[in-house]
This record gives C-alpha cells, structure tokens and sequence, in this order.
C-alpha cells in the first residue's frame, strides 16, 4: 500500500510552489488563503520536514522544497495528460481559440478539410483576441501571435505576420497613380493611426507618417477589410490571411512594398497535452496546410526570420 499524504494537501504545495504564493494558490484551487496554509502544514506534519520558510509576509521553498517541487508537478502533468487521453476517447470536441481575423479569413475556410478527414471530432471555434486560459478553460489548442516560443506550452511556427497596403479596384481608379510609399501614406488610409502603418512605413525606408485626428477608425483587421473593400480607403493588412478576397478581385495590393510586424503566429498548447488524439491529428493537418503554403513563398511569409 502506498503511504500518500492526502492529495488535497500535495495540490496546495504543488499549486503554492509553482506560483510561488499562497494567494495565488488559494485563487486557482477555489480555497481560502487559509486553508492553503492549512493543507501544506498537513503536508509538513505528514512528512515530517518544512517545505516554506515563512517569512513576514512572504513564503520561499526550502531546500528540500525546491528539490520536490518540479518533481510533484510533473507528476501532475502526467496525471493530467493520462485523464486528458481517457477523455479523449468520449470527448469528440476540438476547441480551438483564435483570433477574428485568423479564425475567418484562414480557418474557417479550410477547417471542413479537416472534419473530412477527421469526421469523429467536432470542431468548435473560439473566436477572441483574448489570449486563451489553458488552465482555467476547455481550450484544446490555440493559434495566436506571439514574439517567440511560448514558454511552458507547446509551440509551433506557423507564420509570420506580413503588412502591406491594399484597397479595392474601384478606389485604385479614383485615386492617382501610387507611385512610391509617400504616395500611398498620402491617400486616405483607413485606421490611419494603427501601429501597422508604422512598420510599413519604416520597412519601405521613410518617416512614420504623422498622428492623424481625422480619419476612419476600426477596431479591427477585418472591420479595415470590409471599409477598404467598400472603397472608403487604404487598409494596411495582412495578405496571407485576404488571399480569396485578392483572388475574387475585392482587395488589391496597391505597393509591392511589405513589412513584418515583430510577431509571429504559432500552434500553441499545454505541453503535456501533446499526446492527445484529437491535438495530435489536428496538429498534423494545419501543419501539413502550412507547408503547402510555403511551397509557393517568394516573399517568405510562411518561413521564419
């Protein structure tokens, strides 16, 4: 027989060693303050050696702390991952969290080839620009940008996030011809404060244009698409995400020019997840979809810097 000491008291110094505070334990295990201390002094009568100096208002491990902590939490990792893939089995749900622009303009579009193949999992799309709680939701994967690997998570390079100006066919006709990048920052420009620009501007080697206080201001990538489809302006966006929009001839780009803003889109999910059926087969597919991508890159959007 094992001679555990009661779990609800290891999840207290587990959770309490990794964020190295009580009240941060308390909040992720729905308990008080309290009775996490209550819990790991259990915990250190049990076993009979201190794992936390207690000092004033702070906590630090001590040694012997510091050398079990990672072990109980990867013992926790594991029994996780273990019950995610029993779940699996009877859980056919893929959530996947993503930004608007991502989620409609590029998911959307293509997630049916994915059920084709995979017609046991139901795919639920989550459609946010919050970055998304592992932890504390049913996300399964999530596709997001970011200026590196994510640390602690599973992380893969999907894409770099390419900015260039582009309008409608109509609104091209009805302007001067764009000879240079001072003549695009001349035209009406749709979102004209958003940082993109800058980037833009900085990248086809001249000065960022001005704060303007007039102007049409969106909130978002797809709300400048739908205005500069309209006709109302120039829109800086991101082409690899407007490639049926560009095939349709709804959007043009009107300056070969292109700029990069510093972050990147990644596949991320809890690294000890990485075994799941679904997260597995899901995995495989969008890769495999960015690699057909980059096959035809001359401007290398789908290769990283």
């Amino acid at each position: 027989m094992r001679n555990l000491p009661p779990l609800t008291a290891i999840r207290a110094f587990e959770s309490a060693a990794r964020h190295g505070n009580f009240t941060r334990a308390a909040e992720e295990l729905n308990m008080t303050q309290a009775a996490v201390s209550y819990q790991i002094r259990i915990l250190e009568e049990r076993i009979g050696v201190a794992l936390f100096h207690r000092v004033k208002r702070r906590v630090e491990l001590t040694d012997i702390g510091q050398r079990i902590a990672p072990r109980v939490t990867r013992a926790f990792d594991s029994l996780d991952d273990i019950f995610a893939m029993a779940r699996a089995d009877n859980d056919g749900v893929l959530t996947i969290s993503c930004s608007h622009s991502f989620s409609f303009e590029w998911l959307a579009p293509r997630i049916g080839k994915f059920q084709l193949e995979h017609p046991d999992i139901a795919v639920r799309l989550d459609s946010t620009d919050q970055i998304a709680d592992f932890a504390s939701s049913d996300i399964d994967v999530a596709i997001r940008t970011s200026t590196g690997p994510w640390p602690d998570h599973a992380s893969h390079f999907l894409m770099r996030t390419p900015i260039a100006p582009m309008a409608s066919p109509d609104f091209v006709t009805r302007h001067p011809e764009v000879k240079s990048a001072s003549d695009v920052l001349a035209l009406p420009r749709l979102s004209p404060n958003d940082i993109w620009w800058n980037h833009w501007a900085v990248a086809q080697g001249v000065s960022p244009p001005a704060e303007k206080h007039g102007g049409i201001r969106l909130d978002s990538q797809i709300m400048d698409a739908n205005a500069a489809i309209a006709g109302h302006g120039v829109a800086a966006l991101n082409p690899a995400l407007w490639q049926g929009e560009m095939a349709r001839g709804a959007l043009v780009r009107i300056h070969p020019g292109i700029a990069f803003e510093p972050r990147d889109y990644w596949l991320v999910y809890p690294d000890h997840k990485r075994r799941v059926p679904k997260i597995v087969a899901f995995r495989k597919w969008i890769l495999a979809e960015f690699a057909n991508e980059a096959k035809q890159d001359p401007e290398a959007f789908y290769r990283p810097a």
